[in-house]
């Protein structure tokens, strides 16, 4: 069972607003094992409703639409369902009564309120909580079109408390079971080579998709069948092997952002981090605290974004920024070392680059540093010509380079409480060795 999601509005069109409510309605839909077989964008214009409409029956057994259905002039879709089931819209007390109901708060009744209780004579109506538009459900020939408003806490409200559970009580949906995985080490290709005999062996109701950001590619296991508490086994005997072949290159088993797979690693290691960055501009800071938590494992930020500042607060020798230039891999590793002994950090992280024109060389030019058990490692990145993307790119490539490098060089719970109470333990040895001399001498 597929449907077609289409969204209507001259605004979408535009540009004037963006069409967050297909996104939603797909992840939603995914979740009850509703596949989308497309989404579709029209402009308030009664002959594309139609068309589209008969298109997408020739092909699918339903049909959400949103939006259009204001009660202003420009709003058509009602009256042009009217016009493709050839019915008629008609006076309902009760839509009448919602209306009252929703506006009695805002303001008066007027006319254009009041045409909202008309709905259309065949059609089951579902009373709209947060709104005045009707929604509507229409069903010929086993085939069902639902038309909503384009508000999106008006859909949200339709789609989760009525529409949804409808649907699964009118058509057999399929169970679903998608597993993800990140992957940080190698890129999409060679990832796909890696995995090519897997891949071939999986079975045939179980789907890989790779799914490439930054840095790192997230693996999608998708599986179909009768009941998910078996598709759930069936993908976890895959990941089996999976684990075995990509080993610490799986940074993480579920489907998060760079900074979520880095906050986790770091809880569960016990680690905290600083950063100290340059051409991010606090970016890779301000991903990492916009988690819930992040005192665990935050312990402060230094935005060094002239080479004074880089000298003066974060200990970069003058010898090295005039030497090398601050975008230096030996810059990088001084302010990562420097960082880390200033907040007393476990990890810390540092950029340093040219995000926008600098001279066209090295335009995207960005070394990236980071401090881990007691080393200091960088990498250089190139990264083209756009400042907004290069920061967000830098963000990302760091991130997942202070992944790769933890997940590749744990410590043992033993070995960071050693760490950690080195000061503590030397004295207990000290004290223990001094009292062993006394007792030697005493006896």
């Amino acid at each position: 069972m597929q449907l077609d999601v289409i969204t209507i509005g001259d605004e979408i069109l535009i540009g004037q607003i963006v069409d967050t409510n297909s996104a939603w309605m797909g992840q939603q839909l995914n979740d009850k094992g509703i596949k989308i077989r497309q989404i579709l964008s029209i402009g308030d214009d009664a002959n594309e409703i139609k068309t589209s409409l008969n298109n997408s029956l020739n092909k699918v057994d339903i049909v959400l639409m949103t939006g259009g259905l204001g009660p202003t002039k420009d709003d058509i879709t009602k009256k042009t369902l009217c016009e493709f089931f050839g019915t008629e819209l008609v006076y309902s007390e009760e839509m009448y009564q919602n209306v009252m109901k929703v506006i009695g708060t805002k303001g008066k009744m007027n006319e254009l309120n009041q045409s909202q209780a008309y709905i259309p004579k065949d059609c089951k109506v579902f009373t709209n909580r947060v709104g005045t538009a009707p929604i509507m459900c229409f069903e010929k020939n086993g085939k069902m079109v639902v038309s909503m408003p384009g508000v999106p806490d008006e859909m949200k409200t339709a789609m989760k408390d009525d529409i949804i559970p409808y649907i699964c009580s009118k058509f057999k949906t399929q169970a679903i079971y998608h597993k993800s995985v990140i992957e940080v080490g190698l890129p999409e290709s060679a990832l796909a080579i890696e995995l090519e005999d897997w891949e071939n062996n999986l079975p045939s109701n179980i789907k890989l998709a790779y799914l490439p950001s930054f840095g790192m590619v997230k693996l999608r296991l998708s599986a179909y069948g009768d009941s998910e508490e078996n598709l759930k086994k069936q993908v976890e005997k895959q990941m089996v092997p999976l684990r075995k072949i990509l080993g610490s290159k799986i940074v993480a088993e579920e489907d998060v952002e760079t900074e979520r797979a880095l906050a986790n690693l770091l809880i569960k290691n016990e680690l905290t981090i600083a950063t100290a960055e340059s051409c991010t501009g606090g970016n890779i800071a301000h991903l990492l605290t916009t988690i819930s938590g992040s005192s665990k494992y935050f312990r402060g930020s230094v935005v060094a974004y002239c080479d004074e500042i880089k000298h003066k607060i974060l200990g970069v020798k003058s010898k090295s920024l005039l030497q090398y230039s601050a975008v230096s891999q030996q810059v990088v590793e001084e302010m990562a070392k420097n960082v880390a002994k200033k907040f007393g950090a476990d990890v810390a992280i540092t950029t340093s680059g040219y995000t926008e024109a600098h001279n066209e060389k090295e335009i995207g030019e960005v070394w990236i540093g980071l401090y881990y058990n007691g080393k200091v490692y960088s990498k250089h990145e190139d990264l083209g010509t756009f400042r907004n993307r290069n920061i967000t790119r830098a963000s990302l490539a760091a991130m997942t380079f202070a992944i790769d490098i933890i997940n590749n060089n744990r410590r043992s719970k033993l070995t960071r409480f050693i760490l950690k109470q080195k000061f503590l333990i030397f004295g207990i040895l000290l004290f223990l060795i001094v009292v062993g001399i006394l007792i030697f001498f005493v006896i």
